[in-house]
C-alpha cells in the first residue's frame, strides 16, 4: 500500500516542482471539495425530499417567537403594537350574558353603537347566513365587512348574509401548512372560488385591510399574476419552495404571515363593554374595528408557531390570526414594515455548500478533537446568528442544511482522516516489527567471523556512484537523472551527494544517499535489501511532516542502495552551539527543544524511534528557521564501522554521548530520543560535548548542573530528559513538550 502511494508520490513530483506544503494543502482542499459537493448533494436531495421540512418549519417557528419576544422588550419602531385597530372578542363570560349564536338585533345594536363612534371599516369575523337585516338602519353600510365560508374538504359552504353585496364579503379560510402540526403559518390573501354563494375572491383580513387603506388614498392594483400592489407598496406571492418550504400547495395568492406578540397585538374590548357604553369613542374613531369571538366552546381556535412556548395559549382564536393578517397589510403599507423574503435555490445550494466547506476547513486546520469540537460548536452558534440576524429583517434562509452539511462533513472527513491514520500507523507499525526482524538478521551476519576476501576489497573500493551516462565536463548522472553536483560527505559507508534531478522542471536541487552494504555476499545482501526497503517506506510516510526531508526516490544500483531525499538549505544545528558559538541562553535552548520535540512527537506517533539524534542531524533550514530532523539510523546496520568510530554498526545505533545506555545495548526506546536531545540542551547551556560528561557513580546520570547558569525549572526538565535508566525519564514527547511550554510562557 505505501509502496504504490510512493510511486503515486514519485509520479507526481516528476510533473511538476511544488512544495510539499503546497501539495499537501491541495491534496487537502480537493477533498475538502468532493466532499462538500457530495454532502451538499445528500443534504440537498433529502431536502427536496421534505425530510427535513418538519425540523426547518420549528426552527422558523422558534425564531419568530424570539423575534417579536425582542421587539416587545426592546421594539426597533414605534409600529409593535398596532393603534389602527380596535379589537371587539366576545367572549366566554360575554356568551353568559348572551346567547350564541347572537340574536339579529344583538349584532345590529353592536354595529350602530361602532358606526356611532365614526370608525373607518367595521369587519364582522361572524358567520350570518340567515340574517337579512343585517346592519339595518346604518347610514354608512358600505364601511361593514361580513363573512362566507368557501367549501374545502371537511368544510361545507357558508353564504354570506342575504342582504350584503358580494364586494362587502370576505372569506374566512386559513391555511393549516401539514397535517401533522396544522400550525397557521401562511395567509390566503385571494382565492377563485366555485361555490354558489361564496363567491368572493378576496379574504376577510385583506378586504378589511384593503377597505381601509383605500380610505385613505391607497388603490389595489393586479398587474400581474405574480404580485399585487397597494399604491407603491407590492405584495410577492408565495412560492412553492420560498424559504424552507418544499413544494407547498400556492393555490390562491398566499404570503407569509409576519406575526406580531401576540400579547401586544392591538387594543381590546369585548362585546359587553360596547354595549354598555364603556369604551372611549376615541379608541373607535378613524380605525378598523373587528369583530369576533375567543370563545373556546364557539371554537377551540387554531395551532400557530406560538403554540409551542408555555407562555402563550396553545390555540389561537381565528379573530386573533385575521386580525394579524390585517394588520400586516396595513403596517407594510403605511409603516414599511418587511414582509418575509428568502433567497432562489440556487443561493440556498451556494450557502449549503458553503458551509459544508467550512466544516472541511475546519478539519483540515483543527487537528486536536477537544479543539475541533469547541471551534465546530461555536461556528455552528455562529450560524445560527447569522440566520436570526437576517430573521431579524425578515429574511428567511436555511438553517438545518447547512448545519448538516458542515458537521456531515466534518464527521465525515474527521473519520477518513483517522482511519487513514490508523491505517497508515498500522502499516509502519508492522513495517517497523520487519525492521526489527532484518535487524536482527543483520547483527548475526554481522557477527559472523568468516568473511571471504572478495568481500572484504568491496569494502574499501573507491565510493564513487556507478552513473548511468557521463557528460564531457565529467558530471555523473545516476539513474539517467541525477546529476551530480557536489560531495557532501563520504566515508567507508559510502557517500552523501548534492544532485540535481533534470526529469523535474526546473532542475531541483536533493540529496543522494549512497549506502553501501557491508558485506557483498548474497545472503547479507538479500537481508540487508529487505531492510533498505522497509526503512524507504518508513521514511516516505514520516517525510509527510514539514520538519522532516522528504523521501522523493529510492532504488538499488549495482548492490549498491541510493536513497533521494528532499534538499534542506541551512546549517547544522552543531553550528549554533559551542564551541562555534557561545554558550546558548535559556530562551535559546527552550525554543530548540520544542522545535525538534514537535517533529520527534510526529515520529513517535508512528512508533519509529530515531536512533541518532545529534547536532549534526538536525538542520536550521534559512528559509523560514524551522529545525529538520535528518538522517534516520536504521539503514546505517548495513554499512561497515565508520573510521571515526562514532558510529556503531551493529543493533546498537547511536553516537556516544547523545545515545542512552539501553539502546547501546540494543534495545532502544522512544524515550532513547528524548535522552538524545536533553544532551544536546545540556551541551548548548555548558558548552561541553556529552562525551567528556561525567556520570554519578551512584545513580550513573550526568553531572552537568554546576557548569552552567540555569534555572531550576529547566535544569529539572533536561534532569528527567537524560535520567540514567529510561523508566526515570520522560515517557512521551507531549510530557516534555507540556512542561516546556509551562516555562515558556
Amino acid at each position: 500500500m505505501i509502496s504504490g502511494l510512493i510511486k503515486q508520490f514519485r509520479a507526481v513530483f516528476v510533473k511538476d516542482q511544488i512544495p510539499r506544503d503546497t501539495l499537501a494543502s491541495q491534496s487537502w482542499l480537493k477533498m475538502i471539495v468532493v466532499t462538500s459537493l457530495g454532502v451538499t448533494a445528500l443534504v440537498w436531495g433529502v431536502r427536496e425530499l421534505r425530510w427535513l421540512q418538519s425540523w426547518e418549519l420549528k426552527v422558523y417557528d422558534q425564531m419568530l417567537r424570539s423575534r417579536t419576544d425582542s421587539e416587545r422588550v426592546s421594539p426597533r419602531d414605534s409600529s409593535n403594537v398596532d393603534e389602527r385597530i380596535l379589537l371587539v372578542k366576545i367572549t366566554q363570560k360575554d356568551l353568559e350574558r348572551e346567547k350564541w349564536p347572537l340574536s339579529d338585533d344583538t349584532v345590529n345594536k353592536l354595529l350602530t353603537k361602532l358606526d356611532s363612534y365614526q370608525p373607518r371599516v367595521i369587519g364582522l369575523n361572524i358567520y350570518r347566513p340567515g340574517q337579512k337585516n343585517l346592519a339595518d338602519g346604518l347610514i354608512n353600510r358600505d364601511r361593514i365587512i361580513s363573512l362566507c365560508l368557501i367549501s374545502s374538504i371537511g368544510n361545507s359552504e357558508i353564504p354570506p348574509p342575504p342582504n350584503f353585496p358580494i364586494n362587502n364579503v370576505g372569506y374566512n379560510d386559513l391555511i393549516p401548512d401539514y397535517e401533522d402540526d396544522q400550525i397557521i403559518r401562511r395567509a390566503l390573501l385571494f382565492a377563485d372560488s366555485t361555490d354558489k354563494k361564496c363567491t368572493t375572491r378576496f379574504s376577510f383580513a385583506a378586504l378589511v385591510a384593503i377597505n381601509y387603506l383605500e380610505k385613505q388614498g391607497f388603490e389595489v392594483d393586479f398587474p400581474d399574476k405574480s404580485y399585487f400592489s397597494l399604491g407603491k407598496t407590492i405584495f410577492p406571492i408565495l412560492t412553492k419552495n420560498f424559504g424552507s418550504y418544499q413544494g407547498i400547495n400556492t393555490q390562491g395568492y398566499q404570503i407569509l404571515l409576519n406575526y406580531r406578540h401576540p400579547n401586544h397585538l392591538t387594543q381590546e374590548v369585548t362585546l359587553t363593554q360596547v354595549l354598555t357604553n364603556q369604551v372611549n369613542p376615541d379608541w373607535v374613531k378613524d380605525r378598523l374595528v373587528i369583530i369576533g369571538t375567543t370563545a373556546p366552546s364557539i371554537h377551540p381556535g387554531f395551532y400557530t408557531p406560538f403554540s409551542a412556548s408555555p407562555r402563550h395559549s396553545t390555540r389561537t382564536p381565528g379573530v386573533f390570526i385575521h386580525t394579524q393578517i390585517a394588520s400586516q397589510i396595513i403596517s407594510t403599507v403605511l409603516d414599511s414594515r418587511p414582509l418575509f423574503w428568502g433567497w432562489t435555490d440556487w443561493a440556498e445550494l451556494v450557502w449549503v455548500w458553503g458551509w459544508s466547506v467550512v466544516g472541511g476547513v475546519l478539519v483540515w486546520r483543527l487537528q486536536h478533537p477537544g479543539l475541533l469540537v469547541v471551534v465546530g460548536g461555536i461556528t455552528l452558534i455562529s450560524l445560527m446568528g447569522i440566520c436570526f440576524g437576517f430573521f431579524l429583517y425578515a429574511g428567511w434562509i436555511p438553517l438545518i442544511p447547512p448545519a448538516l452539511s458542515l458537521i456531515i462533513t466534518g464527521v465525515s472527513l474527521r473519520a477518513f482522516t483517522t482511519y487513514q491514520t490508523q491505517q497508515q500507523l498500522q502499516m509502519i507499525i508492522l513495517q517497523v516489527e520487519q525492521q526489527k526482524e532484518v535487524i536482527e538478521q543483520l547483527d548475526i551476519l554481522l557477527k559472523e567471523t568468516t568473511v571471504d576476501t572478495t568481500t572484504n576489497r568491496d569494502l574499501h573500493h573507491i565510493v564513487t556512484p556507478h552513473a548511468t551516462s557521463e557528460n564531457s565536463s565529467g558530471d555523473f548522472r545516476l539513474r539517467g537523472r541525477y546529476q551530480v553536483s557536489k560531495v557532501l560527505g563520504s566515508g567507508g559507508f559510502g557517500c552523501t551527494y548534492l544532485a540535481k534531478d533534470t526529469q523535474r522542471p526546473g532542475n531541483p536541487t536533493c540529496v543522494v544517499k549512497q549506502l553501501m552494504p557491508a558485506r557483498r555476499d548474497t545472503k547479507f545482501l538479500q537481508v540487508a535489501r529487505r531492510l533498505f526497503n522497509t526503512e524507504a517506506e518508513i521514511l516516505a510516510a514520516l517525510g509527510k511532516h514539514h520538519q522532516i526531508p522528504e523521501l522523493l526516490a529510492y532504488f538499488e544500483d549495482q548492490q549498491e542502495f541510493y536513497l533521494v531525499e528532499e534538499y534542506i538549505p541551512g546549517h547544522t544545528l552543531s553550528e549554533e552551539l559551542p564551541p562555534v558559538q557561545s554558550l546558548q541562553s535559556e530562551t535559546f535552548v527552550i525554543n530548540m527543544l520544542i522545535g525538534i520535540l514537535e517533529a520527534l512527537a510526529f515520529v513517535h506517533e508512528h512508533r519509529v524511534i530515531h536512533r541518532d539524534i545529534k547536532p549534526t542531524n538536525i538542520i536550521r533550514c534559512i528559509e523560514d528557521n524551522r529545525l529538520v530532523l535528518i538522517d534516520f539510523g536504521a539503514v546505517k546496520l548495513m554499512q561497515p564501522p565508520n573510521s571515526e568510530e562514532t558510529e556503531l554498526a551493529t543493533v546498537a545505533i547511536g553516537t556516544r554521548g547523545y545515545a542512552p545506555p539501553e539502546q547501546f545495548a540494543g534495545h532502544p526506546r522512544l524515550c532513547s530520543d528524548i535522552y538524545a536531545l536533553g544532551m544536546i540542551g545540556i551541551q548548548a547551556l555548558t558548552g561541553i560535548p556529552p562525551q567528556e560528561l561525567q556520570p554519578d557513580s551512584e545513580t550513573g546520570n550526568v553531572m552537568w548542573r554546576s557548569r552552567a547558569l540555569v534555572s531550576d525549572e529547566l535544569a529539572a526538565i533536561l534532569d528527567k530528559m537524560v535520567r540514567y535508566h529510561f523508566s526515570d525519564r520522560y515517557q512521551s514527547v507531549a510530557a516534555v513538550l507540556q512542561d516546556l511550554k509551562f516555562i515558556a510562557i
